[in-house]
């Protein structure tokens, strides 16, 4: 397994520079992909381009979203070689102190999507505390399982080549649509999904790109797809469903 880490990044920039550091402790080279940020993220972003030191800071000069911004560093990864990519939020809300466990689970698993199970403080927002259940039902109707636990936490280690072959084939959400869209539709084509429990929360200052309005539009417009796709490929769907992830005592 040759794994790195990836970080997108839309005006997050205050813990980049920790980030990093904890990311290269364990070893891991980063793809940090600068979605459109403005002044001050875009030159302290900059700042952090480090190839000789395994940083890598790629710019998008327009704000593309999200799922644009992964899918670009899901590009920059597998040319380099490498074989999964673990995904990390910029703006702190992941528990670094957890993915040594998450690594270790890709590991066993390396065919998998390894993603964390939110266990979230008091800090999360209510209304998203309830846009993450619906969606939660939504995806267990969608996939006719309730194996994914949780579709919408960005901590998560990827396998590449089931990745590639997805992103080749079909186009996944670009915004904040895309962490869901992009499981849903790697289980479907027998990617299995293995889980393990993190802490998140919303740090206090936090700059939240998520859109209210826009974005919980988009999300419905991508659950909608995914069901009426359900129903038109449900026999394929069935015959690559993957094993549960079973994890040896």
């Amino acid at each position: 397994m040759n794994i790195c880490a990836i970080v997108p990044s839309h005006d997050h920039w205050t813990v980049a520079g920790l980030l990093v550091s904890r990311l290269r402790a364990l070893g891991l080279p980063v793809i940090i992909v600068d979605d459109g940020s403005a002044e001050p993220a875009r030159t302290a972003l900059a700042g952090l381009h480090a190839p000789d030191d395994g940083v890598t800071v790629h710019r998008l000069v327009v704000n593309q979203g999200k799922g644009v911004a992964v899918v670009e560093a899901f590009r920059l990864a597998w040319t380099a070689g490498f074989t999964h990519a673990v995904q990390v939020d910029a703006d702190g809300q992941h528990d670094l102190d957890a993915l040594p466990a998450l690594l270790a689970m890709a590991k066993r698993h390396p065919e998998a999507l390894v993603t964390g199970l939110p266990r979230y403080d008091g800090s999360i927002p209510p209304g998203r505390k309830i846009g993450r259940w619906i969606t939660h039902v939504w995806v267990w109707i969608e996939t006719l399982s309730f194996q994914i636990a949780d579709s919408m936490c960005g901590y998560r280690v990827y396998p590449l080549a089931a990745v590639r072959d997805l992103l080749e084939r079909q186009s996944v959400g670009r915004r904040m649509d895309f962490d869901t869209d992009i499981m849903v539709r790697l289980f479907w084509r027998g990617t299995p999904v293995c889980g393990l429990p993190v802490r998140v929360s919303y740090p206090s200052g936090n700059l939240s790109n998520f859109d209210m309005l826009r974005d919980n539009w988009r999300i419905s417009k991508m659950h909608t797809r995914l069901v009426l796709s359900m129903l038109l490929h449900l026999p394929a769907i069935l015959v690559h469903r993957p094993r549960p992830c079973r994890e040896v005592p």
